[in-house]
């Protein structure tokens, strides 16, 4: 298959140093660094971070509603809050 790719200027300097060093040409180099890509592409993540938190009872909302953000001040400082 033939196409045409415009690369990043950091990408096309790492493919001509590896292409210096191992004395490929450069459609072998772009072809081995797509095959390694996608394989490490298609592999399942791993080493993720699985985070748990255990709930609590902490009881009876003491208010009919926490939409109400100066009834919750009002209930937890007293009416002298203001």
């Amino acid at each position: 298959m033939r196409t045409t790719l415009t690369l990043d200027e950091d990408v096309a300097t790492r493919l001509q140093a590896l292409r210096q060093a191992h004395r490929e040409g450069f459609k072998s180099i772009i072809n081995r660094a797509l095959r390694l890509g996608l394989e490490a592409l298609e592999q399942p993540q791993e080493g993720g971070v699985v985070y748990r938190t255990r709930p609590i009872g902490v009881g009876v909302c003491l208010l009919g509603s926490l939409d109400n953000v100066a009834e919750a001040v009002a209930v937890a400082e007293g009416d002298a809050y203001r």
